[in-house]
């Protein structure tokens, strides 16, 4: 993470510190709930492809009601930042976008829904809007508990149940001295890891939840202690201390098209922190933005938040030899792990 690194919220394009935002996704029908063994046709995609535009899509009150229309009465959003993501086609062009019940401001009645041109690598992005949805414009925000919120707009209501890992907790088996566990991290590729801080090494760390199976693995070409996920291509290290596996690498090329594979750098375990550990944490590396962050690293203005993101962007396997060179040299785990903060910058 590199010194005073914003990001934008309610957009982000890419993984660069001012770069809009919300992630895309992969195709696929966006009413149902998906089950074990949804599958998404060729047919369906092409018929939304040729079929015509039914709404302006400049005009967000109408792209609002067009997703609201579809969501299930009950939704569930994963992502530990709070975001439901969704995707549709337009006039033959894809769209991205998302509501997010922001931790900061939806018990104040407030929604965030934006929405987006999808990235790709050939074209530039033509369209994007956020706004944030109140009473008085024409959305409601109900708290029915901690964690579950009914969101009504014209009559109809719909039911939206955050990610409840509250009674997450890291095995004592899987966390090293001077670390400090600042919650579970569900990220939009479905993984779920521990977020930890080492306030004597001052770095993060990413630690597989491998309670929570989420995919299988093969092991990289170039490193004995690398496993690579088949689905998320995320690089795990295997941990020569502790049993447990910590986030090294994640796909440079997800990060630069915002896929749901880009790392969870921007899924911070929000509704779990406790006091200001991630704050005093991110002012340990970052002291220049003091006074300018709340506790979940948001900016005064909630315009955008700090990222963490220890781990390396790779392009390729052969990329993790500097990871094994490293360890291979440490004689400690003073000296080990920071060889694992390859992208964390003081």
């Amino acid at each position: 993470m590199t010194p005073a690194s914003f990001m934008p919220r309610g957009f982000r394009f890419a993984r660069l510190c001012f770069g809009l935002a919300a992630a895309a996704m992969v195709w696929a029908q966006p009413v149902a709930a998906a089950s074990a063994n949804t599958i998404t046709t060729n047919e369906a995609y092409v018929d939304a492809v040729r079929a015509a535009p039914a709404f302006d899509i400049t005009d967000i009150d109408a792209v609002f009601d067009h997703v609201f229309s579809q969501l299930n009465d009950e939704v569930t959003v994963y992502p530990t930042e709070n975001y439901y993501y969704f995707k549709f086609i337009h006039d033959a062009v894809p769209y991205a976008g998302n509501f997010r019940l922001d931790i900061a401001d939806r018990d104040d009645g407030i929604v965030h829904f934006a929405y987006f041109t999808e990235n790709n690598p050939f074209t530039e992005q033509q369209l994007s809007k956020h706004r944030a949805y109140t009473a008085e414009l024409g959305v409601t925000v109900e708290k029915k508990d901690g964690l579950t919120y009914a969101l009504t707009r014209k009559g109809r209501t719909v039911t939206f149940r955050l990610n409840d890992l509250r009674d997450v907790r890291i095995p004592k088996s899987k966390l090293g001295p001077g670390e400090d566990y600042l919650g579970p991290v569900f990220d939009e590729a479905g993984v779920q890891m521990f977020l930890l801080w080492n306030q004597e090494l001052k770095m993060f760390l990413y630690v597989l939840d491998d309670n929570v199976p989420s995919e299988s693995y093969f092991q990289s070409e170039t490193s004995t202690q690398v496993s690579i996920g088949r689905r998320t291509g995320f690089a795990w290290y295997q941990d020569r201390y502790l049993d447990r596996r910590i986030l090294v690498g994640v796909r440079a090329y997800e990060t630069s098209l915002n896929t749901f594979f880009d790392g969870p750098f921007d899924q911070l375990p929000d509704n779990f922190l406790e006091g200001d550990v991630l704050r005093r944490a991110l002012l340990e590396l970052s002291p220049e933005v003091e006074g300018q962050i709340d506790r979940f690293g948001n900016s005064r203005d909630l315009s955008g938040r700090m990222l963490v993101d220890p781990y390396l962007l790779y392009e390729d396997q052969s990329e993790f030899t500097v990871l094994d060179q490293c360890a291979a040299a440490a004689v400690d785990p003073a000296t080990y792990y920071p060889c694992f903060a390859i992208g964390q910058s003081k």
